[in-house]
């Protein structure tokens, strides 16, 4: 399996830039339902769908999927990023991240956490550790108290099912 090398490698190690992850390689069967041939293509890029950093020894680290960034108001948000920072609050046992549409910015990023038993904390705290370690315009701009979170059974957060549990708002108060 080989990834590809990005042209400007040094300045994507040196900024951990986020890319997409395409491999190839032997080991990889070309083939789907409507085209069932099982040819080996190594000369052919597999597009995997995931966002990957490169550290300076040349190893990647998978960090998101494509299909889970949020694009709001032009810039792109991971979701596993902000899940990371506010499971770092003492209070919250999970975090999950999915997107609300909005009309002005596009999407936006809205947290859905589980706290941990008796466990108490205001959305206005989440909020302020949340712009303690990120971004302005990673900050969720709604945050919903939830019980539980939809999740695979390997124990994945299932994205596109949070919106079945969103209540609709958008508070941080």
């Amino acid at each position: 399996m080989r990834a590809p090398r990005v042209p400007t490698r040094s300045t994507a190690r040196t900024n951990r830039a986020r890319s997409a992850f395409p491999i190839r390689g032997t080991r990889f069967a070309w083939s789907t339902l409507r085209t069932p041939t099982r040819k080996c293509r190594p000369d052919v890029w597999l597009h995997t769908g995931d966002i990957a950093t490169m550290d300076d020894d040349g190893y990647a680290t998978i960090v998101d999927r494509k299909k889970d960034m949020i694009l709001t108001a032009g810039f792109n948000v991971y979701p596993a990023e902000i899940e990371r920072v506010m499971c770092m609050h003492q209070a919250v046992a999970l975090a999950a991240v999915g997107s609300v549409p909005d009309e002005a910015k596009g999407e936006l990023a809205k947290a859905y956490v589980m706290l941990k038993p008796s466990a108490e904390v205001s959305r206005a705290a989440l909020v302020v550790h949340c712009r303690e370690h990120l971004a302005a315009y990673k900050v969720p701009r709604g945050i919903q108290f939830v019980e539980s979170v939809p999740m695979t059974s390997s124990g994945k957060i299932m994205r596109r099912l949070l919106r079945e549990i969103d209540d609709g708002s958008l508070s941080i108060e």
